[in-house]
Formats: C-alpha cells, structure tokens, sequence
C-alpha cells in the first residue's frame, strides 16, 4: 500500500499489519525517531494518570508494553495491564526484561474486553491516529474507567507556530522515511506516520472530542516545541 491513507474500513488490517512487520525493530525507530524523548514522555503519562494506591491501569495500544512497563517500575503497587491488538508487537513485549508477569491481553481498542468501572486510568501512546473512530476509542476508554479516574492520550500533532511547523514538516515528510527506510523492512509503515499526522486532530479539537464522549475537566498540553500533545480527562 502506498503512504497514503487507508479508509476506515481498510485502517484495522493496515494498521496491524504495518506494526506487525515493523515489531522487531519498533522500539529502536521510536528511539531515533523521537530522539529518545519518548521515554521521559512515557514517564508523563503515568505520572498523569494520578493512579491512586493499589490501582488499576489499561494501557490501550500498548504495543510492546513501554508506558505499561513504567508503570509498574514507577508504581510497583499498582495493577497494569496491557492491550494492543497487534500479536507480534505483544511478542516483542512479552520477552523484554519485566514483563514475564505483565498481562497482555489481544484486544481491539474500539472494544475492549473488559466490564465497566475496571480501571482506575486508562492511558494511550501514539494510539489514537491509528484507530478508524477516535471518538469510539475515548468512550471505550471512559466506559472501562472508574468514575473519578482518568483517560490520559499521548499523540504526536503539529506545531502552531510557523518556523517549527515547517522544521516539522520537513523533519516528518523528508527525513523520518528515510530513516525508516534504513532500519526497517517496511519503511511504507513510516511514510504513514507523517500522513496521518496530518490528517490527524489538532489538541484543540481532540480536547473536544474526548468531552463530547462524556470526559470532564478535558486539559491539554504540548511538548517538544508543539509536536506533542499530551491530553488529560476525568470520567
């Protein structure tokens, strides 16, 4: 498939299938892509989640387990669980160091196998542009939240401000597929990522989206000179 966009029909089996082929070297691209600040993002994210003692946490669209695994380095009393719905990327995981008690459950983010009020945070790291409903994912996200919790999103998006829009643009459209070219074995997986970055919405309007599926007190904030954005709801 060319790097132009799937349907919504067509976007679940593209999109695993793309993270299917590129599971072994993800982690590695995402190092160089985002020039390791990922990590501390990840770390962002948990600490947004506001987990209370002894709590629960879905990470959505784990992938290989990062965010799921920080959060139980940083909140070792904390129950996590991970759910992606990519098979090889829960491969990838399960092998790394930690992981050999984390629960990785198969499931598709637009229905989430898991009864209402079973979490305490439900969390997401570069998930959301990769679903065919985003509103559906939220209210998946909300349903399985406890009421008080929270629904906390990490997504790339693009800067406001022209200078770095442009240095974005340039860094996303010209360089990342080169990169990917280098180091994997489907570089068409990363010429997707800057179109449906674009095609993706702006934290304003994702804010939006998250309070019209029911979220409250909806926050939003950019990192990395805007190309960033790390969103907060409270169910």
């Amino acid at each position: 498939m060319s790097a132009s966009l799937p349907s919504p029909e067509e976007k679940p089996e593209f999109v695993r299938s793309m993270f299917a082929a590129t599971a072994r070297r993800y982690d590695r691209m995402n190092r160089l892509i985002t020039l390791g600040q990922d990590q501390t993002w990840r770390r962002l994210v948990v600490e947004a989640c506001q987990l209370p003692r002894g709590g629960a946490l879905l990470d959505v669209g784990a992938g290989t387990g990062d965010i799921a695994l920080e959060a139980r380095k940083r909140r070792p009393d904390v129950r996590v669980v991970a759910s992606d719905f990519t098979h090889e990327m829960m491969l990838v995981g399960r092998a790394k160091a930690g992981a050999e008690d984390l629960p990785f459950v198969e499931a598709d983010a637009l229905k989430l196998p898991f009864p209402a009020d079973s979490f305490d945070a439900a969390c997401s790291g570069f998930l959301m542009r990769n679903v065919s409903d985003v509103s559906a994912a939220f209210a998946e996200q909300r349903r399985v939240v406890r009421p008080g919790g929270r629904v906390v999103c990490l997504e790339i998006t693009r800067p406001a401000t022209p200078i770095w829009r442009e240095i974005f643009h340039f860094y996303f459209h010209r360089l990342v597929p080169r990169i990917s070219a280098w180091l994997s074995s489907n570089p068409d997986a990363y010429s997707y990522l800057p179109a449906s970055t674009l095609a993706f919405p702006r934290p304003p309007e994702l804010a939006r989206i998250m309070t019209s599926v029911g979220l409250r007190d909806v926050t939003h904030r950019t990192l990395m000179l805007g190309t960033v954005a790390l969103h907060i709801g409270t169910v």
